[in-house]
C-alpha cells in the first residue's frame, strides 16, 4: 500500500525521483495518467489492469463515460524507472499537472499521485479546513 508524502525536485529534463518506499511496489514499468485536481495518477501494472477492467464496463452510450474514458486513456503513458529511481514524465502530463521544479509525491493507497508543490499546498489548505466535514460524509464508507 502506498502512503506518505515526499517532496522532490524535478530536473530540467522532466525527471523526478520516485521515493524508495514506492519503487518496488510500482515495479520497473508503471502507468502515469491525468489524475483529478490537476495531479498525476501513477498505477502499478497490476492495479492499472483492475482500473482498466472497471472502465471497460462503463457504458459507451453514456456521454460522460465516453468523455472520461477518452481523457483518462489518451493521457496515459507507460513509464519506467531508470537505475537511479527516476522517471521521465511526458511533457503533456507535466503541463497538465503544472509541474515545474518542486513536486510532491503522495501515496494514496493503491496509487501514487504527483503534484506541483504549489497545487498540493493549495489543495491541502482547502481540504484541511474541511477535513472533519469530509470525514463525517465518508463515515459510512469507512466503517
Amino acid at each position: 500500500m502506498f502512503m506518505g508524502e515526499y517532496s522532490h525536485t524535478m530536473d530540467a529534463k522532466g525527471r523526478v525521483f520516485i521515493p524508495a518506499r514506492f519503487r518496488e511496489e510500482l515495479g520497473e514499468k508503471f502507468i502515469v495518467t491525468k489524475g483529478l485536481d490537476h495531479c498525476l495518477f501513477v498505477f502499478p501494472q497490476k492495479e492499472w489492469k483492475v482500473i482498466e477492467e472497471k472502465i471497460k464496463a462503463l457504458p459507451f452510450t453514456n456521454q460522460d463515460a465516453r468523455a472520461f474514458v477518452r481523457l483518462f486513456f489518451a493521457g496515459a503513458a507507460e513509464c519506467e524507472q531508470d537505475k537511479q529511481g527516476r522517471v521521465l514524465l511526458p511533457n503533456h502530463l507535466r503541463e497538465y499537472a503544472k509541474l515545474d521544479k518542486e513536486v510532491v509525491i503522495v501515496g494514496v493507497g493503491t496509487r501514487v499521485e504527483i503534484w506541483s508543490q504549489e497545487l498540493w499546498n493549495n489543495y491541502c489548505n482547502g481540504a484541511q479546513a474541511a477535513y472533519e466535514e469530509i470525514a463525517e460524509k465518508m463515515v459510512d464508507f469507512l466503517l
